[in-house]
């Protein structure tokens, strides 16, 4: 014989009835199925993902050419090391940070977002749904610039694989913070291409992604220290390469966790749902 169920409230479902899901349960069902939407469109804007794919590949060729013209001497990085390190910044920058804003943009001004929220799925999971595509997009190429470290430039595997990841995740989640915190400050579309370029070339050029901090001056280079993306690729690169001394991966941490705070913080004092006319 089926007995009762027990509600959380102490009711009784009719018999053969299953308990109501859990909230955890019911949020990932919320997520995933978002998350497979913003995939599908994704895979839809055909352009987008070629510019995604290309771009960073285009970059590593002109970090490497830049490289040649730098004496890496007493840095304790190789042209090829260097390379693709900084390789996985340009992903974090390129397809995480300046996809998502111009993402969060768009969904906003065709009240897309709006939508969303008038239904059960909360801010934290359409934000999170959003970005999802895009740091699986990121992800894959990470993964790829391992591989091919590996293969074609004779790099061995990460050293200290859980520094690596811990790097990869802290600024995958940082950029994306930062991308949502922009959108913020972005009226259109299309000025998502100047509000995006500060941090893109400050990244570029002062957290040792074309040039590595070790070339600046002292008081310079702990001034770069500073910069968002900077922990993110001192964690990136001592996990694959190794070489960088405890104090700075400390330094490195915890730059990168003050500015994945900030940004989550802004976030929910700053994000705009409505379009801003």
């Amino acid at each position: 014989m089926t007995t009762p169920t027990v509600l959380a409230d102490d009711r009784t479902a009719p018999a053969g009835s299953s308990a109501p899901p859990s909230k955890i349960s019911a949020s990932a069902r919320r997520l995933s199925a978002l998350s497979r939407a913003e995939l599908v469109l994704l895979l839809r804007n055909r352009s987008a993902i070629f510019l995604a794919l290309v771009l960073p590949v285009v970059m590593i060729f002109s970090i490497r050419a830049s490289l040649r013209q730098i004496d890496l001497t007493g840095t304790g990085l190789s042209i090829a090391g260097a390379a693709l390190t900084g390789g996985i910044g340009v992903v974090l920058l390129q397809v995480v940070y300046m996809n998502l804003v111009t993402g969060y943009v768009t969904r906003r001004e065709e009240l897309v977002l709006k939508r969303l929220r008038t239904g059960e799925i909360t801010d934290r999971e359409i934000l999170t749904a959003t970005a999802v595509p895009s740091i699986a997009l990121a992800l894959v190429q990470c993964v790829l610039l391992v591989v091919a470290g590996a293969i074609a430039f004779d790099l061995s595997a990460p050293k200290r694989p859980e520094v690596f990841l811990a790097g990869l995740v802290a600024g995958l989640v940082m950029m994306s913070a930062l991308a949502a915190a922009t959108s913020a400050l972005t009226r259109t579309v299309q000025t998502s291409q100047l509000t995006t370029l500060p941090l893109y070339f400050v990244s570029l050029f002062g957290s040792g992604i074309f040039v590595p901090l070790d070339v600046f001056p002292d008081k310079l280079a702990s001034a770069l220290e500073l910069l968002p993306l900077t922990g993110v690729v001192t964690l990136v690169q001592h996990g694959w390469l190794g070489g960088v001394e405890g104090g700075d991966l400390l330094t490195a941490a915890a730059v990168a966790l003050a500015w994945t705070a900030f940004a989550v913080f802004a976030v929910q004092r700053w994000f705009r749902w409505d379009p801003r006319g």
